[in-house]
């Protein structure tokens, strides 16, 4: 049998093939494919297993020392000029292989039980698998163009996930303003891409590095250009992994199904921003000028994200904008020259927040059978309280990700979080004390998360609450339904199809950050062996320990005022925060404003700029068309007449025309 890491092009090629036949089938045969849902789940489910296989026997061989692999073949050529195509597998790409085929294949069995009684399912199926080639392919991409090629494909399957009930109008705006907003970002990529060729002309991420290092020790590059392209192509990780400003479209793609929440939040369309810049991370190392942008973004990101979620109501988006929050730390390790950092977090993150999101999941599905398939109800938590004793599976799962994404040791998130504190405190101890008090509130906002939908009593049967909140959404039911007399369902725990992934998940979120312990991280060791090595040799356990035990304090603090507030009820935070501070409550409640802003500026502003462009074209061009069209109809009105057929009508026009040129030179002279 081949290597795996000689035939790592078939791991993005079987999804691919499963999601063309599985598309095909519902093109040709849409009613009898819909009817074949299981046998094409199963198919789908087999093909991404297959490529787990591949890429859990990449990863080995890369463990085992099998050195990294390339192979190319040029694409399209012209003279001297060539454009090679083809993958490489080192050990990066190979702990991201296994990362996006786990979460994806947990994902997909979820999604049997999440989706069974959805219309939409072979095609939800169809969509998860393109998502995941798309994924894989980019992973394997040995340079940028290629990169680019897998990176829009990503943004195309985004697309069709988030708005996958589009006959909601929510949906369909959350994935219209994904689409628009990661095309900002990837139009700077764009740019940036082409600029490095023409500096460099290659691809290579190598040999880009080293070619505008040497063009700029040589004086053939001003520093400021390779600063500017640096920062286009940086546009692109901005916005597929949700940095500050380009944050905006991830919340909002709440609106599609919760497999995909944690498909995209977990290990696909948000990594590959953090991916990019780690693959990149030669060439950024060029320029501390853009590491300092890096770690700044970064920074403001982390405490956005965690400053909002801090008064959120809704469970998907108190998720969702702790992702925006965590993104921002592994940019803040990248810009603290750190990518190893940054990416053992997103490891770490990925499982224990794929958890988090699939037990929201579980929740809502629960929701859904006592409160109506209201998202506006079943995601509220302020309709929750009391779920532990009747979804314990579900309880304790989402317990051990609030523990683990707190930074609480032994469990995963502690170890990557504060390795990034770490080398924050090194390079910018002001963004490392930005990120120590966002390690608070992440504790506390999540453990508010906690109480409020498993402890206490629960609040789903409060009529009044649900019409309010209806009200407060301007959502108006239908006629026969206005009472909400379906709450007939009572509060489950899910089927095994949906626990399982949760249990599985839980097994990394608590033991997978022990292989990034300081003194002897395996997880570098795989990576870089000699940064390995030099992390031991230079640890100090009384450089580790204070730093260590003021983030567990921070966290253990968080996680104290909110079992207060809304555990025991001995804190009213209304009455100490929100009452006494109502404008800066309002500005967290509504984002920084930052939706209110760019709903004005630009969606307004670009409205606004289409209809003037269409009164110019509807009254200049249209009239410049219509009178060109009215004058040659007029013309050739009047000169039909002339076109008589009788030789003796032209002989006495001749002879017209003849007396009046006669006429006309009589007169001049």
């Amino acid at each position: 049998m081949p290597q795996a890491s000689e035939i790592a092009w078939l791991i993005p090629v079987f999804p691919l093939i499963g999601a063309v036949l599985s598309g095909l089938g519902l093109i040709s045969l849409n009613k009898e494919i819909n009817k074949l849902r299981e046998v094409v789940s199963i198919s789908l489910i087999s093909f991404v297993g297959i490529s787990a296989v591949l890429s859990y026997k990449a990863l080995y061989e890369q463990i085992s020392g099998y050195s990294a692999v390339e192979k190319l073949f040029v694409w399209a050529s012209a003279g001297d000029f060539q454009i090679p195509m083809g993958f490489i597998l080192d050990p990066l790409g190979s702990v991201m292989l296994a990362l996006v085929t786990t979460i994806t294949l947990l994902v997909m069995i979820y999604s049997h039980g999440y989706m069974a009684h959805d219309k939409g399912y072979v095609r939800f199926f169809t969509y998860l698998a393109l998502f995941s080639s798309s994924m894989l392919g980019l992973i394997i991409s040995p340079n940028l163009l290629e990169i680019y090629v897998f990176w829009e494909l990503v943004g195309m399957c985004s697309y069709l996930l988030v708005g996958f009930w589009y006959d909601r109008d929510g949906a369909a705006h959350a994935a219209q303003k994904a689409f628009v907003v990661n095309r900002v970002g990837d139009f700077g990529l764009l740019l940036g891409i082409l600029g490095l060729f023409w500096a460099t002309k290659s691809f290579d991420f190598n040999e880009i590095a080293s070619e505008i290092s040497h063009s700029i020790a040589s004086n053939n590059l001003p520093p400021w250009a390779g600063l500017l392209l640096c920062f286009l192509v940086f546009l692109g990780p901005m916005a597929k992994s949700a940095q500050f400003p380009l944050h905006v479209w991830l919340p909002d793609a709440m609106e599609g199904p919760t497999p995909i929440s944690a498909l995209i939040h977990a290990a696909t369309m948000v990594a590959a921003g953090v991916f990019l810049v780690a693959r990149l991370e030669p060439l950024y190392s060029i320029f501390p000028n853009i590491q300092l942008i890096i770690a700044l973004v970064g920074t403001i990101t982390c405490f956005l994200g965690a400053s909002i979620a801090l008064t959120q109501m809704d469970l998907k988006k108190g998720l969702a904008y702790s992702t925006v929050s965590q993104l921002g730390y592994m940019m803040l390790a990248m810009g603290c020259g750190a990518p190893l950092a940054g990416i053992f977090h997103l490891i770490t993150h990925a499982c224990f927040k794929a958890m988090l999101f699939l037990g929201s999941g579980s929740v809502i599905h629960s929701m859904e059978e006592v409160v109506g398939h209201q998202p506006v109800l079943a995601q509220d938590m302020r309709l929750m309280g009391g779920l532990r004793k009747k979804m314990p599976i579900t309880s304790t799962t989402f317990l051990i990700g609030c523990i683990a994404i707190s930074g609480i040791p032994p469990l995963a998130g502690f170890w990557s979080k504060d390795e990034i504190l770490a080398n924050a405190f090194i390079s910018f101890p002001i963004f490392w004390f930005i990120g120590f008090i966002t390690a608070g509130m992440t504790a506390f906002y999540m453990f508010r998360l906690y109480f409020l939908t498993f402890e206490g009593n629960f609040r789903g049967n409060d009529k009044d609450l649900q019409n309010q909140l209806l009200s407060d959404a301007n959502i108006v039911l239908e006629e026969e339904n206005n009472e909400l007399d379906h709450n007939h369902g009572a509060i489950h725990e899910s089927p095994w199809s949906m626990t399982f992934p949760l249990i599985f998940l839980a097994v990394p979120s608590i033991f997978i950050g022990f292989l990034g312990v300081p003194w002897d991280s395996k997880f570098v060791g795989l990576l870089n062996p000699s940064e390995a090595l030099l992390m031991a040799q230079s640890f100090e356990l009384n450089e580790f320990l204070p730093l260590a035990i003021c983030s567990v304090l921070v966290s253990s603090a968080g996680i104290s005022v909110a079992f207060f507030a809304y555990y025991l009820n001995k804190i009213d935070l209304n009455q100490l925060f929100a009452s006494k501070f109502p404008s800066l409550n309002k500005f967290l409640v509504n984002k920084w404003y930052l939706d209110i802003i760019n709903e004005k500026i630009f969606v307004k502003g670009s409205r606004r700029l289409a209809k003037e462009v269409l009164e110019v074209d509807s009254k200049v061009v249209d009239g410049v068309v219509n009178l060109t069209g009215l004058v040659t109809l007029g013309s050739g009105e009047g000169l039909k007449y002339f076109e008589t057929g009788r030789a003796q009508f032209y002989a006495l026009i001749v002879f017209g025309g003849v007396l009046l040129l006669v006429a006309i030179f009589g007169l001049q002279s």
